[in-house]
């Protein structure tokens, strides 16, 4: 089976919103997927996704095993971005045979008791577990940029790894 053409996969706790068009004009994808079980059963927060997208950027709203699943399924033309809310259903998917090598950690949001790691990357014990899973099981490397734009990558990068390897 040929492996898709998935150009990036993101954690993004806002999931599809405007600064997305920004990734996808930068990537140059002609498919959006939006890995997320809640959001893959709620019409009305599917339809506000859709209104910041460019009208010729095809989306789906797949929960994370059907994402993982239908995935092998692309057509060679399509060229994919998809966009989870969390680090816990990036591993799922990498647990359900997901072809991921890299991730985008881009936004995760502050919570009680999690350790900020930059303006808007925030961790908590499980979130380092799995981005340990992540890196260890599944040899999967990390970026931390906000926006394709954006030059702050590599220093949050270092931070987030030390704090996965310390913890």
């Amino acid at each position: 089976m040929d492996k898709p053409n998935v150009k990036m996969v993101r954690v993004d706790a806002r999931l599809i919103h405007g600064q997305g068009q920004l990734w996808i004009k930068s990537l140059g994808v002609n498919l959006v997927i939006c890995a997320n079980d809640k959001a893959a059963e709620d019409n009305v927060q599917q339809m506000l996704m859709k209104t910041v997208l460019p009208q010729d950027i095809n989306v789906r709203f797949w929960t994370i095993a059907r994402t993982a699943e239908v995935i092998w399924k692309a057509a060679p033309h399509q060229t994919i971005f998809v966009v989870v809310e969390n680090l816990h259903d990036a591993l799922k998917l990498c647990e359900l045979g997901f072809p991921m090598e890299q991730l985008n950690i881009g936004n995760i949001h502050a919570a009680e008791g999690k350790e900020k790691i930059s303006q808007f990357i925030y961790l908590g014990e499980e979130d380092k577990n799995d981005l340990r899973k992540l890196k260890n099981e599944h040899h999967v490397t990390f970026t931390t940029k906000t926006s394709p734009m954006s030059n702050d990558g590599s220093q949050h990068l270092d931070t987030l790894m030390e704090k996965i390897k310390n913890s």
